[in-house]
């Protein structure tokens, strides 16, 4: 595949995902409009019924404001749509009611408008001070060279230095530009909107384990202590080696010191106090800034909730495990459900099906009674270890007597018989003249095989193969005939 051919192939994969479908159709500026007004930035979960009502009410008001091209049909059937688009996920909160949230792909959606709604510098002083002090830190904390990484240190250290002491000799402070404030406000308002789309990422990947550990249990086509231990190992790798999980645990690592979200506080609380701050944020940007260590805590919760679910899933299970789950009534049941999910994926929320109330009686003639009997549970005698010297010796004639065929004299013969001036006409022809250690049951299947390879094909009629037993006995065989090519034809010479 040629260069420009992968490029259109990853190109059109990204616009295959629901993020850009959902931005890429005629309705999307209202449907992101009705997400950023029920859901807010927090993605915080809305009832069912009560996102139905909404979305309805929106809706209306949208329709008088003069809009024509609205999505149709009721609340439900509009959220249902959504959901097959996969920007709304409906699953059960901590009291078991049914709830909408929104999913990773409909987040990064809403990050992508408001980010190209809201006001942005292409080149600044801060955006380039932001690079130069980024590429220095991440020098410094990956250079191999140990020598340049306390040079770098040094300097940065020296750098600090001078300007504490110039600052305690009272010199005039540099004070921040309108511009450069601004552009930090908003590099540092699209890092936080970010924040809600990585955290539902993982609660998603976890929601994704559970159905499978659900339907792996349903299947009973693995041992539950399989399904677990492969349920810790991709909870595992979740963490460790995907970009989503990773960040999870800084920002898990983060809210477990309250000395790093103090400060985290205090260093928001100073940037909102900023003089210059009033006339650059919106009361809406300075909620958002306000609100950081709680949007990182909900996300932190909704994904351990997650995480928990799987893991009450695991227990209940094995809790309600018993040695009886194998009786076929459980079994029964279990493949009903199995079905009737299947059966409901595939149909509409108004589909119907009459199912009987109980199954038919069935009629038996007549049932066989067995009781118990205790002889029936006694351990059979233990078996003795036999004496390795009362074992009967074998000469190696007698082992090979005793096994497969002997293709190489077989292979040998059956040559020599091709070349003879009266070649025989049949492999039976030839097996009658071998002599008895050669003539052994299994060096039909010897004599073939070796057939097979050479591509020779058998007649309708069969021929009598007179076999002799290692013990002297002997069998007869009717096997297909196959006759043997005539050397001296080219055309059969070639087939051979």
């Amino acid at each position: 595949m040629s260069e420009i051919a992968a490029e259109l192939a990853r190109v059109k994969g990204a616009f295959a995902q629901p993020t850009l479908t959902l931005l890429h159709q005629r309705q999307a500026p209202v449907v992101i409009t009705i997400f950023r007004a029920a859901f807010g930035r927090n993605n915080r979960p809305i009832p069912t019924a009560r996102l139905h009502t909404q979305v309805e009410e929106h809706l209306a008001e949208i329709r008088q404001a003069g809009e024509t091209d609205l999505p149709t049909g009721s609340g439900r059937d509009i959220c249902q749509r959504w959901m097959r688009g996969q920007w709304l996920v409906r699953s059960l909160d901590e009291r078991g009611d049914e709830v909408y949230t929104l999913t990773s792909h409909a987040q990064q959606a809403l990050e992508l408008v408001k980010n190209l709604a809201r006001d942005r510098a292409t080149l600044s002083e801060h955006r380039i001070t932001t690079i130069l002090s980024t590429v220095r830190r991440f020098n410094s904390e990956a250079n191999p060279d140990r020598s340049a990484r306390v040079s770098l240190l040094n300097d940065e250290i020296a750098r600090l230095k001078s300007e504490r002491d110039r600052l305690v000799d009272g010199a005039e402070m540099i004070s921040a530009t309108e511009d450069y404030m601004s552009e930090g406000f908003t590099e540092l308002l699209s890092l936080i909107s970010a924040l809600p789309s990585d955290f539902a990422r993982v609660e998603e990947r976890f929601a994704t384990i559970r159905g499978e550990i659900l339907a792996a249990f349903r299947a009973e086509d693995r041992p539950a202590g399989d399904v677990i231990d492969d349920y810790l190992a991709r909870a595992d790798a979740l963490m460790t080696a995907t970009h989503e999980g990773r960040a999870f645990e800084g920002a898990f690592a983060l809210l477990r010191d309250d000395a790093l979200v103090t400060q985290l506080r205090e260093d928001l609380t100073a940037l909102l106090e900023h003089p210059l701050s009033e006339g650059i944020l919106g009361e809406g940007d300075r909620s958002e800034l306000r609100g950081t260590v709680k949007l990182v805590r909900d996300g932190l919760d909704r994904v351990l909730a997650q995480r928990s679910r799987v893991t009450a899933t695991l227990k209940e299970y094995i809790v309600s495990h018993d040695a009886a789950r194998d009786r076929e009534l459980e079994q029964t049941l279990r493949q009903v459900e199995s079905e009737l999910m299947g059966w409901m994926a595939i149909t509409g929320p108004r589909a119907t099906h009459d199912v009987a109330l109980l199954p038919g009686r069935a009629g038996l003639d007549h049932l066989r009674e067995r009781f118990y009997d205790p002889a029936d549970d006694v351990l059979p005698d233990p078996i003795e270890a036999a004496d390795p010297a009362a074992a009967p010796s074998l000469s190696l004639s007698e082992l090979m007597a005793q096994g497969g065929p002997q293709l190489a004299s077989l292979r040998q013969r059956l040559d020599d018989a091709l070349h003879d001036l009266l070649p025989a006409g049949s492999l039976g022809e030839l097996f009658d003249g071998l002599e008895p250690s050669l003539r052994r049951p299994v060096e039909i299947f010897g004599l073939l095989h070796l057939a097979a390879d050479r591509a020779w094909t058998s007649d309708d009629v069969t021929e009598q193969f007179a076999a002799v037993r290692p013990d002297g006995s002997r069998r007869t065989f009717a096997v297909p005939r196959t006759p043997l090519p005539d050397p001296d034809l080219p055309r059969e010479e070639s087939r051979r």
